[in-house]
């Protein structure tokens, strides 16, 4: 790809950005969450479902994995056990083995990995409902600010 075709894909965004600018605050894990249930709550793990809906959909016709991504950040950050710590992601990796489809049904498992005094680890696997095949797994580190005495 010519690099002046690079140029004006990417600045197509530009001409949307009064738009953009005057969405609400986070509308962005609204737009991705929205239909999200919750099947299983404890300590540790988080197991929900959602149908992917044409707002999920990337150019390809599939899952987007922005999307994906979002709901590793969230879904995972659910998971870590301390309401007092706010924390700072340091990383979050997501692969994609597979695609999901409009209107499949999907579940995200999270879990944790591990808790110490400073960081949290997360696996958040995606998961097609009808086969249970994994067709995403992400992994989610958080720095916890208070708990380590910032």
């Amino acid at each position: 790809m010519e690099l002046e075709c690079v140029k004006k894909m990417l600045e197509k965004g530009m001409e949307r950005a009064s738009v953009v600018d005057g969405l609400p605050w986070k509308f962005i894990e609204h737009l991705c969450m929205n239909g999200l249930q919750i099947h299983l709550m404890e300590p540790a793990h988080v197991l929900c479902s959602m149908n992917i809906t044409p707002r999920l959909l990337n150019s390809n016709n599939s899952f987007h994995g922005g999307a994906a991504a979002l709901l590793v950040d969230v879904v995972g950050a659910a998971v870590i056990p301390s309401p007092l710590t706010s924390g700072v992601s340091v990383e979050i990796n997501v692969s994609y083995f597979d695609a999901a489809y409009l209107h499949e049904e999907i579940e995200i498992d999270a879990r944790l990995l591990r808790f110490g005094k400073a960081v949290a680890v997360v696996s958040v696997e995606f998961r097609k409902k009808k086969s249970g095949k994994i067709f995403a797994q992400g992994r989610h580190t958080k720095y916890l600010a208070l708990a380590s005495k910032l």
